[in-house]
């Protein structure tokens, strides 16, 4: 691929937006210097794909996209060629996951970026996508209004909060009949945008508008949230938020004897690890559903992760698996060529270990959305507990 001529301007400005503040990020012409020669101005031995991930510790992302390379190289990587995983954190001041997703493309030359992000990093990586025309995958990220931009090269393995919302609404209200719901989150982004989706597709199905109680961590005056649920007759509670809110809520929940049905996004168990302290604090809980804890090829994945990371992966670490799966099957059909990738991209089906990964014309992930429930310790599809 050509480089644009935005390129030979002295700099590239990028804007970024955060809540109703906007700035601009000043990126050097230096990062822009021609990359060495090869296929499509690709590095010919160099079969790099980039991984971006919130912070240096965040090892689930990591360690699932690095099972992916290890196997897939183990395997022949692309016609004798390994694959490389370039490992950039978007940890630091406010628009670095801008400079690092530049850094992957014109210092790392890869062939697409991977991001483990959650919604607001992952729009600063989508922008240098849309001006550089790389893939850009997105494994964590749920928020509808990545789409919103019809980006060619914008793709995302990870249900989206409308295809969860649907989910859960049409358990609760359809199936189970209940209409007075109460929602409960956290004040951070993703969980706003999350409950913002949620309602917006509970008025246009014309269901009864939950109530909505946004939790503080370690709140010591949510006693009387409690009581106004016990008050209004809620009948099922949804949790919008990361791990610490349902290891919060949920006890208090049993404490105060509240024990209307609980339901869960997928971000409520993130990198949760199984056996631990909070995992079973879920237990009886209706989460969307990961697949990968008890399908054939995920629990192959999980013995394999266990074996050689020596803890059990959660969502997080299944989907980046699957996401760098995902990204050398278009690099196998396609070559190191970014603009056939983003092609092969758009027509791919990937038996992943997720389910199988395919996406619709604004590169969402298509498909059925499932949901489990914790018996015992153990992950179960709730259609097959009912």
């Amino acid at each position: 691929m050509k480089p644009s001529k935005l390129f030979s301007l002295v700099s590239i400005l990028i804007v970024v937006l955060a809540g109703s503040t906007s700035f601009v990020i000043q990126i050097p012409d230096s990062f822009f210097s021609k990359p060495a020669k090869g296929i499509n101005g690709i590095k010919k031995d160099s079969l790099n794909i980039g991984l971006l991930i919130p912070y240096k510790g965040a090892m689930a992302a990591k360690h699932g996209a690095e099972l992916a390379v290890r196997e897939a190289n183990e395997k022949g990587g692309y016609s004798g060629h390994p694959f490389h995983l370039i490992v950039r954190s978007t940890e630091g001041l406010w628009g670095t996951g801008s400079i690092e997703s530049v850094n992957l493309i014109f210092k790392d030359h890869v062939l697409a970026i991977m991001g483990s992000l959650d919604g607001r990093n992952a729009h600063l990586a989508e922008q240098v996508a849309t001006k550089t025309k790389v893939a850009f995958l997105s494994t964590w990220a749920t928020d509808m209004t990545l789409s919103y931009a019809f980006v060619p090269w914008f793709f995302r393995c990870i249900p989206d909060d409308r295809q969860q919302a649907i989910s859960l609404i049409h358990e609760i209200y359809t199936k189970r009949k209940l209409n007075n719901v109460a929602i409960i989150n956290t004040s951070d982004y993703n969980s706003n945008q999350g409950v913002s989706t949620f309602m917006k597709i509970a008025k246009t199905m014309k269901i009864p508008t939950p109530k909505q109680y946004v939790y503080k961590l370690s709140d010591q005056n949510f006693g009387n949230t409690l009581r106004d649920i016990e008050k209004t007759g809620i009948e099922a509670i949804i949790l919008f938020g990361k791990p610490p809110l349902a290891s919060d809520i949920i006890p208090l929940l049993r404490q105060h004897n509240i024990n209307q049905p609980v339901f869960g996004s997928l971000s409520l168990l993130d990198e949760q690890k199984a056996l631990s302290h909070d995992w079973n604090i879920l237990e009886n809980v209706v989460i969307i559903s990961s697949d990968q804890w008890f399908t054939k090829k995920g629990l192959a994945f999980q013995k394999e992760f266990q074996k050689v990371y020596n803890y059990q992966p959660g969502p997080i670490a299944a989907f980046a698996y699957d996401g760098i799966n995902v990204i050398i099957e278009a690099v196998k059909k396609a070559g190191p060529d970014r603009d056939r990738i983003i092609d092969a991209l758009s027509k791919i089906k990937h038996p992943g270990i997720t389910g199988e990964i395919r996406f619709d014309e604004k590169g969402n992930r298509a498909g059925k959305v499932g949901l489990m429930i914790l018996k015992n310790g153990i992950p179960l599809p709730l259609e097959e507990h009912q």
